[in-house]
């Protein structure tokens, strides 16, 4: 991990964090990244007969798109504690963006899990994207957070989020419901651990201006342990 150079937000640290992994970057966008990612979810994330999130934000029209895309990151750091965060971060790949990795938890010192989320542009999906976004936010997790697991679940009518969370060594943890149209739809579970993560091969990510962030986390230090 590398924690070199100066602390450029010391009120909110999180804007220096970097993930760096081959050509793809994820940070925490600011206020002029989002119009930039929000264009990009904009111009669309599904076909308009799917639906992969529990809550249909893509079916709303402008400008209401546009302005509840940008609350909700507003949103997110304003209710951010270290007993339950959410870290919404852009995602470019060669200097344009193309989508957003989340990564969250609840109680994250006592349970050592955390959960993700993501969107990706179309003309950006079907490019190993959506795998190597999700396997940074993992490295951050493991190899520095000190977790001990990770969590996700995708709608059966979503396979390519399934895809990606096999592909990295997520395990089937059981089903669930949600109904983001008002009809029920089945889900797939997933669990990652620690073991999980350390017995595949899995690319180098780069972590920088961690060290400030911790105390936002709810951790003390980092864990080289897990390298």
């Amino acid at each position: 991990m590398n924690n070199a150079g100066a602390v450029t937000h010391p009120i909110w640290p999180l804007f220096d964090l970097r993930l760096q992994t081959g050509e793809l970057e994820l940070r925490l966008p600011t206020e002029d990244d989002l119009v930039e990612l929000i264009a990009v979810a904009r111009a669309g994330i599904h076909p308009p007969d799917e639906m992969p999130f529990a809550v249909p934000w893509t079916e709303l029209p402008s400008p209401e798109f546009e302005r509840s895309a940008f609350q909700f990151h507003v949103g997110q750091r304003a209710g951010w504690k270290p007993e339950a965060w959410n870290l919404p971060l852009g995602v470019w790949d060669n200097g344009s963006p193309v989508g957003m990795q989340d990564i969250g938890a609840r109680q994250f010192a006592a349970t050592r899990t955390v959960n993700t989320g993501s969107w990706l542009g179309l003309p950006f999906q079907g490019r190993g994207i959506g795998k190597r976004m999700r396997q940074a936010v993992l490295a951050l997790a493991f190899d520095h957070l000190g977790a001990l697991g990770a969590e996700t679940e995708a709608m059966v009518t979503n396979p390519a989020s399934s895809r990606v969370s096999l592909g990295v060594g997520y395990r089937p943890n059981g089903h669930g419901v949600l109904s983001p149209r008002g009809s029920p739809i089945e889900t797939d579970r997933y669990r990652m651990t620690l073991d999980d993560w350390r017995s595949r091969e899995r690319p180098l990510v780069e972590v920088s201006g961690l060290e400030p962030c911790l105390e936002l986390f709810g951790v003390h230090s980092t864990v080289e342990s897990n390298l």
